[in-house]
């Protein structure tokens, strides 16, 4: 049988091998080509993946990897302090370059998602992505394992919220549900599940 893949916490040294790894991830997500103008969608595509699923969760401790960094899972915290004032600064700076004209109807989709997500604390689960070449070899739900298994010791729910049925189904094998199904604001173009992990009764 094939060993399972070790996980670790991310630190600060990774978030290169991070933002690569989700940069390799994601072009094939149909919310990417969605979310990111077309002009310069990669140098887009690897500045969200190096601020929001890097740094953001690297440095409040909340990314889990494979030892060689081939998969991430970037989550927040249930009791997560804003970030710090000079990372919300460059957050603030970069956000506009990296969404440019679709900023507003992202985070106008981004808050029809939230709808579903539990009233009570819980994680979060804001990206998660495999390298093309290592997938299917169990990976992505190895780097979810680490709060799936802290979610059923302590009691609390996990969410997140995808863009394709794909995910959906992914997310499903680990436990979770859709709790809320809508579109995407203003062009209806994608649909939007948000999907809760409900701790596991002991």
């Amino acid at each position: 049988m094939t060993e399972p893949p070790a996980v670790r916490v991310a630190t600060r040294a990774d978030v290169p091998r991070i933002a690569a790894t989700l940069a390799a991830a994601y072009p094939d997500y149909r919310w990417t080509s969605w979310a990111l103008p077309e002009d310069g969608l990669a140098q887009r595509l690897s500045r969200w993946a190096e601020l929001w699923g890097g740094l953001v969760p690297v440095l409040a401790g909340t990314a889990w990897v494979t030892d060689d960094c081939t998969s991430v899972a970037a989550w927040t915290a249930p009791d997560a302090p804003p970030p710090a004032a000079d990372l919300q600064a460059v957050i603030d700076r970069d956000l506009p370059r990296v969404f440019g004209a679709r900023q507003p109807v992202v985070l106008a989709s981004e808050r029809l998602g939230a709808l579903g997500r539990p009233d009570e604390p819980h994680w979060w689960l804001h990206a998660v992505g495999t390298r093309p070449a290592a997938r299917h070899q169990g990976r992505g739900a190895a780097v979810l394992r680490p709060v799936l298994e802290r979610c059923d010791a302590e009691g609390v729910p996990a969410a997140a919220t995808v863009y394709t049925s794909t995910v959906v189904r992914w997310l499903q094998r680990s436990g979770f549900a859709v709790t809320h199904s809508t579109r995407t604001a203003v062009d209806h173009e994608l649909p939007i599940w948000t999907l809760v992990r409900q701790p596991a009764r002991r």
